[in-house]
């Protein structure tokens, strides 16, 4: 049930911050830790996460210490860990009941999460959402179809500025949307402060020079050309993918423009979507005059990297092109420059960076239906075809350009 207000217990020694489970969340939560920080600047804060997240957090300031669990382990093992580590406090960041049990039975004597959920019962302080929370709720094909006028079967999706002519597409979502103002919000209760940051991840110019030096060592071609990613994968499903020949045509014009070199990146699930692209690459470079060093045009890397290495990668790339995934939060979150293509989700919710940072370009067609927050579209994909090439390569070259 809820209790007093956290910040009028003694101060705290030692915090325990139960982390998210999904790589771009993860790093969602990194302004709400660094508020942490700021508030309880002598609290030890150790972060329990999913062990496949744990290179995240290497470097990281608002973290003191990191402790892991696997798939396969159950709560009542990683209580009997925790239970050790004499826990004062510990804010649960997830809203699902299993990690508000590990810290009840770890006997964490405060433990602040967000009620509901069946999960209020295991928590000393149950923080209520905040009354303006946006819910992220998926949309029926019934209500699709009603949305795009029940003619969504075969019609051909307008341009995006025909789109905005007519009116289509969902009111945005105020600034204070952001996932960021979740996790903020929740830390507020043990005395942080809720105005919103950057979200950030640590890497060393030595993790970025010694991972382009193994993955992406400059072609022998006489000169040294700029590294840029590109994520054509979305690890929630297709409804977030804008069609690989679409990134490979806008990719292989900015190469024609630019002269880069391009980084396929992503998880082992990316590795047969990033093949394909890499060999289509190839096919349309052998064919093509026009392109320089045809061979070094591509490296494909999807399912190759460790979580470190890929963000030491992202760091070392002038500019990223990619949908809404984890990879695109890691960008923002390192420094780079993101150009990032929004079809079934919300860029009010899920954005890079801090909401309204310019050194991010965020594209989307403005149809009816979209955010449906769909895994797959269930008529025309109309959200992500009304992303034209051009427009994308437009974005690219303009983000290069900038000192």
């Amino acid at each position: 049930m809820a209790g007093t207000s956290p910040t009028a217990h003694p101060r705290l020694r030692r915090l325990l911050v139960r982390g998210v489970n999904w790589l771009g969340d993860a790093v969602m939560t990194t302004p709400a830790l660094l508020r942490l920080r700021e508030a309880l600047p002598e609290t030890r804060i150790t972060l329990l996460t999913h062990e496949k997240l744990a290179d995240l957090w290497t470097h990281h300031p608002a973290v003191d210490s990191v402790l892991t669990f696997h798939s396969g382990e159950n709560p009542l093992s990683i209580a009997r860990r925790l239970r050790a580590e004499k826990f004062d406090a510990a804010l649960i960041l997830p809203n699902s009941a299993r990690a508000a049990l590990e810290a009840s039975l770890a006997r964490i004597p405060r433990r602040i999460g967000y009620a509901g959920g069946g999960r209020s019962l295991l928590l000393t302080h149950a923080i209520q959402r905040r009354a303006d929370i946006v819910v992220m709720k998926k949309r029926s094909e019934v209500e699709i179809r009603q949305l795009i006028g029940g003619n969504g079967g075969g019609r051909s999706p307008l341009r995006a500025a025909d789109q905005r002519q007519r009116g289509e597409g969902t009111a945005p979502h105020p600034s204070h949307s952001h996932h960021i103002h979740h996790y903020l919000h929740l830390a507020t209760a043990l005395g942080a402060n809720p105005e919103p940051l950057a979200p950030r991840i640590e890497v060393t110019e030595f993790e970025v020079a010694d991972a382009v030096r193994r993955f992406a060592p400059d072609p022998k071609s006489g000169e040294r050309a700029p590294l840029f990613g590109l994520v054509p994968g979305a690890e929630y499903g297709p409804a977030k993918r804008w069609p690989a020949e679409r990134c490979l045509s806008a990719a292989v014009e900015i190469h024609r423009r630019i002269n880069c070199r391009w980084l396929l990146l992503g998880g082992k699930a990316d590795t047969e979507l990033c093949g394909q692209i890499a060999d289509e690459a190839a096919r349309v470079a052998g064919t093509s005059a026009s392109i320089q060093h045809p061979a070094g045009m591509f490296v494909d890397l999807a399912g190759r990297t460790t979580l470190r290495e890929l963000c030491a990668l992202l760091r070392g790339c002038h500019v990223v092109l990619t949908n809404d995934t984890g990879p695109m939060h890691v960008a923002a979150a390192v420094g780079t420059p993101v150009v990032a293509l929004f079809g079934s989700t919300s860029p009010e919710l899920t954005a890079p960076g801090l909401p309204g940072d310019s050194r991010h370009e965020l594209l989307r067609a403005h149809v009816a239906c979209s955010p449906c927050f769909l895994r797959e579209c269930p008529v025309d994909f109309r959200c992500m075809t009304g992303i034209e090439v051009r427009q994308v390569v437009e974005a690219v070259v303009a983000r290069a350009s900038r000192p």
